[in-house]
Protein backbone atom coordinates (compact mmCIF):
# COMPACT_ATOMS: atom_id res chain seq x y z
CA UNK A 1 0.00 0.00 0.00
CA UNK A 2 1.38 3.39 -1.03
CA UNK A 3 1.86 6.21 1.47
CA UNK A 4 0.14 9.38 0.28
CA UNK A 5 1.79 12.71 0.95
CA UNK A 6 -1.29 14.93 1.07
CA UNK A 7 0.81 18.09 1.33
CA UNK A 8 2.71 17.18 -1.83
CA UNK A 9 -0.52 16.32 -3.65
CA UNK A 10 -1.91 19.81 -2.96
CA UNK A 11 1.47 21.48 -3.45
CA UNK A 12 1.53 23.16 -0.04
CA UNK A 13 3.97 23.14 2.85
CA UNK A 14 3.31 21.43 6.18
CA UNK A 15 2.95 24.88 7.73
CA UNK A 16 0.28 26.00 5.26
CA UNK A 17 -2.76 27.76 6.70
CA UNK A 18 -6.31 26.56 6.15
CA UNK A 19 -6.93 29.37 3.66
CA UNK A 20 -3.80 28.46 1.67
CA UNK A 21 -4.87 24.81 1.55
CA UNK A 22 -8.36 25.77 0.41
CA UNK A 23 -6.99 28.09 -2.29
CA UNK A 24 -4.66 25.43 -3.73
CA UNK A 25 -7.40 22.80 -3.60
CA UNK A 26 -9.85 24.95 -5.57
CA UNK A 27 -7.22 25.75 -8.18
CA UNK A 28 -6.27 22.09 -8.66
CA UNK A 29 -9.87 20.90 -8.55
CA UNK A 30 -10.75 23.24 -11.43
CA UNK A 31 -7.70 22.09 -13.37
CA UNK A 32 -8.35 18.36 -13.04
CA UNK A 33 -12.16 18.25 -12.96
CA UNK A 34 -13.18 15.42 -15.31
CA UNK A 35 -15.77 17.63 -17.02
CA UNK A 36 -13.04 20.08 -17.95
CA UNK A 37 -9.87 18.04 -18.23
CA UNK A 38 -10.16 15.07 -20.61
CA UNK A 39 -6.69 13.69 -19.91
CA UNK A 40 -6.68 9.92 -19.06
CA UNK A 41 -5.50 10.47 -15.50
CA UNK A 42 -7.59 13.56 -14.67
CA UNK A 43 -10.31 11.67 -12.80
CA UNK A 44 -7.73 9.86 -10.65
CA UNK A 45 -5.92 13.14 -9.89
CA UNK A 46 -9.22 14.83 -9.09
CA UNK A 47 -10.12 12.13 -6.55
CA UNK A 48 -6.61 12.22 -5.09
CA UNK A 49 -6.79 16.00 -4.67
CA UNK A 50 -10.21 15.70 -3.02
CA UNK A 51 -8.96 13.07 -0.58
CA UNK A 52 -5.97 15.20 0.39
CA UNK A 53 -8.20 18.23 0.94
CA UNK A 54 -10.67 16.23 3.03
CA UNK A 55 -7.91 15.42 5.51
CA UNK A 56 -5.97 18.70 5.55
CA UNK A 57 -9.01 20.98 5.82
CA UNK A 58 -10.14 19.24 9.02
CA UNK A 59 -7.97 20.22 12.04
CA UNK A 60 -8.58 16.89 13.80
CA UNK A 61 -7.83 14.73 10.77
CA UNK A 62 -4.82 16.86 9.89
CA UNK A 63 -3.49 16.49 13.43
CA UNK A 64 -3.86 12.71 13.25
CA UNK A 65 -2.25 12.57 9.79
CA UNK A 66 0.70 14.73 10.88
CA UNK A 67 1.18 12.64 14.00
CA UNK A 68 1.06 9.18 12.46
CA UNK A 69 1.69 9.51 8.75
CA UNK A 70 5.49 9.28 9.01
CA UNK A 71 5.34 6.16 11.17
CA UNK A 72 2.97 4.54 8.72
CA UNK A 73 5.41 5.30 5.89
CA UNK A 74 8.13 3.50 7.81
CA UNK A 75 5.95 0.38 7.91
CA UNK A 76 4.62 0.74 11.43
CA UNK A 77 1.54 2.91 11.04
CA UNK A 78 -0.50 0.56 8.89
CA UNK A 79 -1.25 -2.02 11.60
CA UNK A 80 -0.95 0.07 14.76
CA UNK A 81 -3.22 2.89 13.73
CA UNK A 82 -5.71 0.63 11.95
CA UNK A 83 -6.18 -1.69 14.93
CA UNK A 84 -6.35 1.18 17.41
CA UNK A 85 -9.15 2.84 15.51
CA UNK A 86 -11.00 -0.33 14.65
CA UNK A 87 -11.28 -1.11 18.35
CA UNK A 88 -12.40 2.42 19.18
CA UNK A 89 -14.86 2.27 16.30
CA UNK A 90 -16.34 -1.00 17.63
CA UNK A 91 -16.74 0.49 21.10
CA UNK A 92 -18.38 3.55 19.60
CA UNK A 93 -20.88 1.38 17.70
CA UNK A 94 -21.69 -0.71 20.78
CA UNK A 95 -22.43 2.41 22.83
CA UNK A 96 -24.48 4.13 20.13
CA UNK A 97 -27.14 1.79 18.80
CA UNK A 98 -28.39 4.45 16.43
CA UNK A 99 -25.33 3.71 14.29
CA UNK A 100 -25.98 -0.05 14.24
CA UNK A 101 -26.96 -2.23 11.30
CA UNK A 102 -25.55 -1.09 8.00
CA UNK A 103 -25.32 2.64 8.63
CA UNK A 104 -21.64 2.58 9.61
CA UNK A 105 -19.59 5.48 10.92
CA UNK A 106 -18.38 8.26 8.66
CA UNK A 107 -15.85 11.01 9.23
CA UNK A 108 -17.58 13.13 6.58
CA UNK A 109 -16.64 13.84 2.99
CA UNK A 110 -14.85 16.68 1.26
CA UNK A 111 -15.20 15.37 -2.28
CA UNK A 112 -16.97 17.55 -4.79
CA UNK A 113 -18.29 14.50 -6.65
CA UNK A 114 -18.28 11.70 -4.05
CA UNK A 115 -15.53 9.30 -5.05
CA UNK A 116 -14.00 6.50 -2.99
CA UNK A 117 -11.22 6.85 -0.49
CA UNK A 118 -7.89 5.21 -1.13
CA UNK A 119 -6.76 2.18 0.87
CA UNK A 120 -4.35 4.46 2.72
CA UNK A 121 -7.21 6.71 3.86
CA UNK A 122 -9.28 3.70 4.96
CA UNK A 123 -6.42 2.31 7.04
CA UNK A 124 -5.55 5.68 8.53
CA UNK A 125 -9.05 6.72 9.55
CA UNK A 126 -10.76 3.43 10.30
CA UNK A 127 -12.73 2.80 7.13
CA UNK A 128 -15.80 4.98 6.53
CA UNK A 129 -17.49 2.26 4.45
CA UNK A 130 -17.27 -0.49 7.10
CA UNK A 131 -20.48 -1.30 8.94
CA UNK A 132 -20.79 -1.89 12.67
CA UNK A 133 -21.95 -5.46 12.11
CA UNK A 134 -19.10 -6.41 9.78
CA UNK A 135 -16.56 -4.84 12.14
CA UNK A 136 -17.86 -6.83 15.10
CA UNK A 137 -17.87 -10.06 13.09
CA UNK A 138 -14.22 -9.74 12.05
CA UNK A 139 -11.61 -12.11 13.43
CA UNK A 140 -10.15 -11.24 16.78
CA UNK A 141 -6.68 -9.78 16.44
CA UNK A 142 -3.91 -9.19 18.94
CA UNK A 143 -2.95 -5.54 18.88
CA UNK A 144 0.46 -4.21 18.02
CA UNK A 145 2.99 -3.43 20.73
CA UNK A 146 3.66 0.14 21.77
CA UNK A 147 7.18 1.52 22.18
CA UNK A 148 8.29 4.35 24.44
CA UNK A 149 11.48 5.54 26.11
CA UNK A 150 12.50 6.99 29.45
CA UNK A 151 15.61 8.73 30.78
CA UNK A 152 16.83 7.80 34.27
CA UNK A 153 19.83 8.75 36.42
CA UNK A 154 22.49 6.07 36.56
CA UNK A 155 21.91 5.79 40.32
CA UNK A 156 18.58 4.08 39.57
CA UNK A 157 20.48 1.16 38.04
CA UNK A 158 22.24 0.61 41.39
CA UNK A 159 19.27 0.99 43.71
CA UNK A 160 16.16 0.47 41.58
CA UNK A 161 13.30 2.99 41.58
CA UNK A 162 9.80 3.76 40.38
CA UNK A 163 9.29 6.33 37.64
CA UNK A 164 6.10 7.88 36.30
CA UNK A 165 5.73 8.10 32.53
CA UNK A 166 3.12 10.01 30.55
CA UNK A 167 2.15 9.78 26.88
CA UNK A 168 -0.88 10.11 24.64
CA UNK A 169 -2.90 7.61 22.62
CA UNK A 170 -5.55 8.52 20.03
CA UNK A 171 -9.23 7.86 20.73
CA UNK A 172 -12.60 8.71 19.21
CA UNK A 173 -15.05 10.92 21.09
CA UNK A 174 -18.80 10.13 21.18
CA UNK A 175 -19.36 12.77 18.49
CA UNK A 176 -16.83 11.09 16.20
CA UNK A 177 -13.83 13.37 16.61
CA UNK A 178 -10.26 12.31 17.22
CA UNK A 179 -8.73 13.23 20.55
CA UNK A 180 -5.58 12.21 22.37
CA UNK A 181 -6.06 10.51 25.70
CA UNK A 182 -3.31 11.02 28.31
CA UNK A 183 -1.89 7.83 29.82
CA UNK A 184 0.01 7.85 33.11
CA UNK A 185 1.84 4.76 34.34
CA UNK A 186 4.10 3.93 37.26
CA UNK A 187 7.09 1.99 35.94
CA UNK A 188 9.32 -0.06 38.22
CA UNK A 189 13.00 0.33 37.32
CA UNK A 190 14.70 -2.90 38.39
CA UNK A 191 18.04 -2.88 40.13
CA UNK A 192 20.82 -3.79 37.69
CA UNK A 193 19.17 -2.46 34.52
CA UNK A 194 21.60 -1.46 31.75
CA UNK A 195 21.61 1.47 29.37
CA UNK A 196 19.40 0.70 26.35
CA UNK A 197 17.63 -2.23 28.01
CA UNK A 198 13.85 -2.59 27.56
CA UNK A 199 11.14 -3.06 30.17
CA UNK A 200 8.01 -4.95 29.08
CA UNK A 201 4.60 -4.04 30.46
CA UNK A 202 2.19 -6.77 29.35
CA UNK A 203 -1.17 -5.60 28.04
CA UNK A 204 -0.31 -1.89 28.15
CA UNK A 205 0.09 -1.44 24.39
CA UNK A 206 -2.61 -0.78 21.80
CA UNK A 207 -6.00 -2.40 22.56
CA UNK A 208 -6.87 -5.58 20.67
CA UNK A 209 -9.36 -5.58 17.82
CA UNK A 210 -12.75 -7.27 18.21
CA UNK A 211 -11.96 -8.56 21.69
CA UNK A 212 -8.44 -9.60 20.80
CA UNK A 213 -5.50 -9.48 23.18
CA UNK A 214 -3.98 -6.07 23.86
CA UNK A 215 -0.41 -5.41 22.82
CA UNK A 216 2.49 -4.86 25.19
CA UNK A 217 4.31 -1.67 26.07
CA UNK A 218 8.09 -1.77 25.68
CA UNK A 219 10.00 1.01 27.41
CA UNK A 220 13.61 1.60 26.38
CA UNK A 221 15.67 2.85 29.32
CA UNK A 222 18.48 5.32 28.67
CA UNK A 223 20.79 6.86 31.26
CA UNK A 224 20.93 10.61 31.69
CA UNK A 225 24.28 12.25 31.02
CA UNK A 226 26.17 12.54 34.30
CA UNK A 227 28.91 15.10 35.09
CA UNK A 228 31.03 12.50 36.92
CA UNK A 229 30.02 8.95 35.93
CA UNK A 230 30.43 7.32 32.53
CA UNK A 231 28.83 3.94 31.86
CA UNK A 232 29.99 1.22 29.47
CA UNK A 233 27.83 -1.86 29.73
CA UNK A 234 27.83 -2.74 33.44
CA UNK A 235 31.11 -0.93 34.13
CA UNK A 236 31.15 2.59 35.56
CA UNK A 237 34.02 5.07 35.18
CA UNK A 238 34.70 7.97 37.53
CA UNK A 239 37.18 10.72 36.65
CA UNK A 240 38.86 11.57 39.97
CA UNK A 241 40.63 14.96 40.32
CA UNK A 242 44.04 14.38 41.97
CA UNK A 243 46.66 16.92 43.08
CA UNK A 244 50.20 16.45 41.67
CA UNK A 245 51.64 15.58 45.11
CA UNK A 246 48.85 13.01 45.70
CA UNK A 247 49.73 11.32 42.42
CA UNK A 248 53.49 11.51 43.06
CA UNK A 249 53.57 10.58 46.76
CA UNK A 250 50.40 8.50 47.04
CA UNK A 251 47.32 9.37 49.10
CA UNK A 252 44.04 8.09 50.44
CA UNK A 253 41.09 10.13 49.07
CA UNK A 254 37.31 9.96 49.20
CA UNK A 255 35.46 9.19 45.99
CA UNK A 256 31.75 9.78 45.33
CA UNK A 257 30.16 6.70 43.73
CA UNK A 258 26.54 5.80 42.89
CA UNK A 259 26.37 3.74 46.09
CA UNK A 260 27.98 6.34 48.36
CA UNK A 261 31.43 7.64 49.28
CA UNK A 262 34.41 5.29 49.22
CA UNK A 263 37.97 5.71 50.46
CA UNK A 264 40.41 4.96 47.63
CA UNK A 265 44.19 4.65 47.86
CA UNK A 266 46.08 6.45 45.11
CA UNK A 267 49.38 4.61 44.56
CA UNK A 268 52.59 6.65 44.59
CA UNK A 269 53.83 7.48 41.12
CA UNK A 270 50.35 7.48 39.53
CA UNK A 271 50.21 9.13 36.12
CA UNK A 272 47.45 10.92 34.24
CA UNK A 273 44.75 8.48 33.10
CA UNK A 274 45.78 5.63 35.40
CA UNK A 275 42.84 3.32 36.13
CA UNK A 276 42.14 1.88 39.54
CA UNK A 277 39.73 -1.05 39.36
CA UNK A 278 37.23 -1.77 42.12
CA UNK A 279 35.96 -5.24 41.30
CA UNK A 280 32.17 -5.77 41.16
CA UNK A 281 31.45 -2.21 42.31
CA UNK A 282 29.77 -1.33 39.02
CA UNK A 283 26.14 -1.91 38.05
CA UNK A 284 24.83 -4.94 39.97
CA UNK A 285 23.53 -7.84 37.88
CA UNK A 286 24.08 -11.57 37.44
CA UNK A 287 27.59 -10.61 36.39
CA UNK A 288 28.30 -7.35 38.29
CA UNK A 289 30.25 -4.66 36.53
CA UNK A 290 33.40 -3.00 37.85
CA UNK A 291 34.01 0.55 39.03
CA UNK A 292 37.04 2.25 37.50
CA UNK A 293 38.64 5.26 39.16
CA UNK A 294 40.48 7.27 36.47
CA UNK A 295 43.24 9.55 37.76
CA UNK A 296 42.90 13.12 36.50
CA UNK A 297 45.87 15.21 37.69
CA UNK A 298 44.90 18.85 38.30
CA UNK A 299 47.66 21.49 38.50
CA UNK A 300 47.28 24.33 41.01
CA UNK A 301 47.32 27.81 39.45
CA UNK A 302 50.36 30.05 39.82
CA UNK A 303 48.30 33.10 40.71
CA UNK A 304 50.10 34.31 43.86
CA UNK A 305 53.68 34.77 45.05
CA UNK A 306 53.76 31.61 47.19
CA UNK A 307 52.61 29.30 44.38
CA UNK A 308 54.96 31.00 41.93
CA UNK A 309 57.92 30.34 44.24
CA UNK A 310 56.95 26.65 44.44
CA UNK A 311 56.94 26.38 40.66
CA UNK A 312 60.25 28.30 40.46
CA UNK A 313 61.79 25.86 42.95
CA UNK A 314 60.62 22.92 40.85
CA UNK A 315 62.82 24.16 38.00
CA UNK A 316 65.83 22.92 39.98
CA UNK A 317 64.58 19.32 39.96
CA UNK A 318 66.31 18.64 36.65
CA UNK A 319 63.05 17.26 35.26
CA UNK A 320 62.50 17.18 31.51
CA UNK A 321 58.89 16.22 30.63
CA UNK A 322 59.92 15.90 26.95
CA UNK A 323 62.88 13.58 27.45
CA UNK A 324 61.23 10.83 25.46
CA UNK A 325 59.23 13.09 23.16
CA UNK A 326 60.58 12.57 19.65
CA UNK A 327 64.02 14.13 19.07
CA UNK A 328 63.56 17.22 21.20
Amino acid sequence: MEFKDYYKILGVSKNATGDQIKKEYRKLARTYHPDINKAPNSEHRFKEIGEAYEVLKDPEKRKAYDRFGADWKAGQQQQQYQQQYQEQYRQYQDQNTGFGGGSGFDFGSGFEQGGQHSDFFEYLFGGSQRTGRSARQSTRQKAEDLNASIMIPVEDAFNGSTRRISFETPSITPDGKIEYKPINLEVKIPKGIKNGQKIRLAGQGYPGYNGGQAGDLYITVDFEKHPVYRVEGADVYVNLPVAPWEAALGASVKVSTPTGNLSVKIPAGSVQGKRLRLKEKGIPSNTPGDLYIVVNIVLPPADDEKSKKVYEAMKDLNFNPRANFGRL
